[in-house]
């Protein structure tokens, strides 16, 4: 069987609409997906919406409708956008979904015995949907750490687990596993948290005060507390215990969470301890990414600082948002969006340097060979070349390096629109030398074609739309890599010749 590949982004919450932060995780998952299934792996990327909680409940009746109406209408929002954004999940799952919440149910029956019960006092964040420790928040400033909006103190019987007796084995497997928390930066902090002793972590919520979440099998009068209920999803949408796709994905592949750095408590310490009280292995890797700054501050509804990923696709298209997000920022660290910054990306990398250069090959093509392909000597610096780029994006997609893949790739165009420059063809053919401009013409036809594939991951739509003016009429999804890239484009082949992939921008 094929090699598995699981990756997931969190669940975004619904209780608003999403940003671009929500984008930037999932188009980064989508484009590692594409890349491993078009080296021919079995990949399941798993999305979905976290919709249970005291904050969900409170959207809802400002809205004056059910908390189940609002989630149904909020979570459609996100499959939209993901549509739109072309994400190519294999699984959408919402912790509203029967199974899910049956799955969940299970997991608190098989921790039952190491649960318990009693009275505790803690601060929460509701908009963190978050508790804390007495002794993790000041009581003099009431804040969250996460946020930094208030925090109350909250006394109330719920069931926990006891985090402290799994400390050392978390630490102890952190250190030994350098690459288990990635950046480096957020695997430090996770061991600052891990210095200190742990308080027990809240599962259950008292019904009364959050009756909107999944029902606790063995008492009535709690719910499931949200961030325990939505953790659960990364074995649920694998039918854990009992399914074949458990051992696949889990198991064989292991997991790779993609996440923002605000919520690493929950998936660094919460997580692991919560799969280690189940005698489940822990994810293979959870990666943090930073965050998306607006004129250096983080995005809030509060300031009104959101920028919409709809509204931005519509305005300069799908392709060069897509590029911005992974090419801009090194993935982990923060970025700062803003549209000068995209335009300045789109007319620099995407006009002048691929646009330009496939369409000046296919109008070389048109004026000088009559717009087909003509027979010609593979050159062996070319060919180095790509099977350069392709190793070099290869190997930053597997360090989860969308930044430093594309760069290998650019590598590759600057070099080709360097050696156009170099070789001139318009001379050639004016000079009559055909052999030459000939076998130039497919060279460089062979390079616009290695760029479809490795584009593909990337940039989907740009991607089919070169390998379409290319004339090839299947579709590139279907291409495997590397072997794809040893092929060459055949001579007589009938170009298509379109408009420009990126119009520049004033």
């Amino acid at each position: 069987m094929a090699k598995p590949f699981y990756l997931t982004t969190p669940l975004y919450y619904v209780n608003a609409r999403p940003h671009i932060g929500h984008a930037y995780t999932t188009v980064v998952a989508d484009c590692l997906a594409r890349a491993h299934r078009q080296r021919g792996e079995m990949v399941f990327l798993l999305t979905g919406t976290d919709e249970h909680g005291e904050k969900i409940e409170q959207a809802a009746k400002s809205k004056g409708i059910s908390a189940k109406e609002f989630v149904d209408q909020t979570s459609d929002t996100f499959r939209s956008l993901w549509k739109g954004l072309e994400i190519s999940y294999d699984h959408f799952i919402r912790t509203s979904d029967p199974a899910h919440q049956l799955l969940v149910q299970k997991v608190l029956e098989r921790l039952k015995p190491q649960l318990e019960l009693g009275s505790y006092k803690f601060w929460y964040c509701v908009p963190c949907e978050t508790s804390f420790g007495l002794r993790e928040i000041d009581a003099a400033k009431p804040l969250c750490p996460q946020c930094g909006r208030p925090v109350s103190q909250i006394e109330e019987e719920d069931y926990f687990l006891p985090l402290e007796k799994h400390r050392a084995w978390l630490k102890g497997y952190i250190q030994q596993n350098p690459d288990f928390i990635r950046p480096e930066s957020r695997r430090n902090e996770v061991l600052a948290m891990l210095t200190d002793e742990l308080p027990a972590l809240c599962v259950t919520r008292p019904k009364e005060r959050v009756p909107w979440g999944i029902p606790v099998p063995f008492s009535p009068k709690h719910t499931t507390y949200v961030w325990f209920d939505a953790l659960i999803n990364y074995i649920s949408a694998l039918d854990w215990p009992d399914d074949g796709k458990f051992h696949r994905y889990w198991e064989e592949a292991g997991a790779i969470h993609l996440v923002g750095k605000d919520i690493i408590r929950h998936h660094c310490l919460y997580w692991p301890v919560i799969l280690h009280a189940l005698e489940i292995k822990p994810p293979k890797m959870i990666f943090a990414h930073g965050w998306w700054l607006v004129k250096g501050e983080k995005m809030s509804k509060s300031k009104g600082n959101i920028v919409d990923p709809q509204a931005v696709v519509e305005a300069y298209g799908l392709d060069a948002f897509r590029y911005f997000l992974m090419r801009d920022v090194p993935f982990g660290e923060d970025g700062v969006f803003s549209e000068e910054a995209l335009v300045k990306r789109i007319n620099s990398d995407l006009a002048n340097d691929l646009g330009n250069l496939v369409y000046r090959t296919l109008t070389m093509l048109e004026k000088h060979t009559g717009g087909k392909v003509p027979g010609g000597k593979p050159d062996a610096r070319i060919s180095s070349q790509i099977q350069a780029a392709e190793q070099g994006v290869w190997v930053g997609l597997q360090q989860i390096a969308p930044a430093q893949a594309l760069k290998a790739l650019w590598e590759l165009i600057n070099h080709a629109n360097h050696l156009v420059e170099e070789k001139a063809p318009w001379t050639l053919a004016k000079e009559n030398r055909r052999l030459e401009l000939e076998d130039f013409m497919h060279q460089l036809a062979d390079v616009v074609r290695a760029l479809a594939l490795l584009l593909w991951p990337f940039l989907p739509t740009a991607a089919e739309s070169i390998w379409k003016q290319l004339g090839y009429s299947g579709k590139l999804s279907a291409e495997r890599l590397p072997s794809a890239l040893s092929a060459h484009i055949p001579a007589g082949q009938q170009i298509q010749k379109g408009k420009p992939l990126f119009p520049r921008l004033q």
